[in-house]
């Protein structure tokens, strides 16, 4: 599989569609069970709470990997991220109610690089406050 997005057809400033995703403490757990990360701070509302945390957050790696999907879901194939990168600004809270959290990931090609590559900036809010910085993916285009 291939990207579906042609090198040639993309400008530096074509906006990538955004997308919301909902993250519940149901959503915690199915996480902690795929990845193998049960940290209590992303499980346990008291013990997130004794070391100095507001609740529960969602796991660094699990909004990582929801943000790069904005990326996938544009380029049409996983394998086309060539580079991919974050830093974790601000924890995602996930209060214990039907509701959750949501995270909103939008993204921008900030550059056409060499061998048909762009390089996507993404940012990542939850609540208003960014919770990803330098959130940037190399992607190889069609």
């Amino acid at each position: 599989m291939t990207a579906k997005i042609s090198w040639s057809d993309v400008e530096v400033g074509t906006e990538l569609p955004g997308r919301t995703f909902p993250v519940t403490r149901a959503t915690l757990v199915q996480y902690a069970g795929a990845s193998g990360d049960f940290n209590p701070i992303h499980w346990n509302e008291k013990f997130a709470k004794e070391v100095g945390l507001p609740d529960v957050i969602a796991h660094g790696m699990f909004t990582m990997a929801e943000a790069i999907r904005v990326v996938t879901d544009w380029a049409g194939d996983p394998g086309a991220v060539v580079e991919y990168g974050v830093r974790f600004t601000k924890p995602v809270v996930v209060p214990n109610d039907d509701l959750g959290a949501v995270i909103e990931v939008g993204g921008k090609v900030a550059a056409k690089l060499d061998d048909n590559t762009v390089r996507v900036d993404l940012t990542a809010t939850c609540a208003g406050q960014k919770v990803l910085g330098m959130s940037r993916a190399v992607v190889r285009l069609a």
